[in-house]
C-alpha cells in the first residue's frame, strides 16, 4: 500500500475533472456536486492520484458521491485510504451516517466499500438509464441499477 497525502481543494482543475469524469461520465452531475460538496484530493509524491467528493444530504447524513483513482494507481490501496479518510472527516463533522452508491456491475467498488464497513441498503433500479444519455458498459454488463450502501459512524 502506498502512502498518500490528503487535502481539501476548492477549485477543480482539468486533472481533477479527468478523474471525476472517469468515475462518473455525467458532466452536469459532476459539476453540480463539486460546486456543492467538499472535495478532497490524494497525491503520491506530488502527483494527483485520486479525488473524492462528499455532500451533505440530510440532517446528520453525508454521501460520498465520487471516488476516483488514477488507473495506474488502482489496486494499490489508494481508494481504501481515501474512503477511510473521508469517513474519519465525516465523523469530525458530526455526521452520523455516510452513504455511497455504485453500479451493480462495479464489482471492485462494491468490494472496496464493504471492506471499509459499508452495508447494502437498497437498489435504485434503472438509475443509470434515467440519468445517463448513453449506455454504460462495465465488466461486459449494461449498467442499469445503482446499489446503495450506508454506514453508521
Amino acid at each position: 500500500m502506498i502512502a498518500i497525502t490528503w487535502q481539501k481543494f476548492t477549485t477543480a482543475t482539468a486533472a481533477h475533472y479527468e478523474l471525476l469524469l472517469d468515475a462518473d461520465p455525467n458532466r452536469a452531475l459532476v459539476t453540480n456536486y463539486v460546486k456543492n460538496g467538499t472535495c478532497f484530493e490524494a497525491r503520491y509524491q506530488d502527483e494527483l492520484v485520486g479525488v473524492l467528493v462528499v455532500i451533505a444530504t440530510r440532517p446528520a447524513t453525508a454521501e460520498i458521491v465520487n471516488v476516483a483513482v488514477k488507473e495506474t494507481f488502482q489496486g494499490q490501496g489508494v481508494g481504501e485510504q481515501m474512503v477511510r479518510k473521508a469517513l474519519a472527516w465525516c465523523q469530525t463533522q458530526l455526521y452520523q451516517t455516510v452513504e455511497i452508491g455504485t453500479g451493480s456491475s462495479s464489482f471492485q467498488a462494491l468490494y472496496l466499500y464493504q471492506k471499509c464497513g459499508f452495508r447494502m441498503t437498497h437498489i435504485d433500479r434503472d438509475f443509470f438509464v434515467r440519468h445517463y444519455a448513453e449506455e454504460i458498459i462495465e465488466n461486459k454488463i449494461v449498467l442499469r441499477d445503482m446499489v446503495r450502501l450506508s454506514q453508521d459512524l
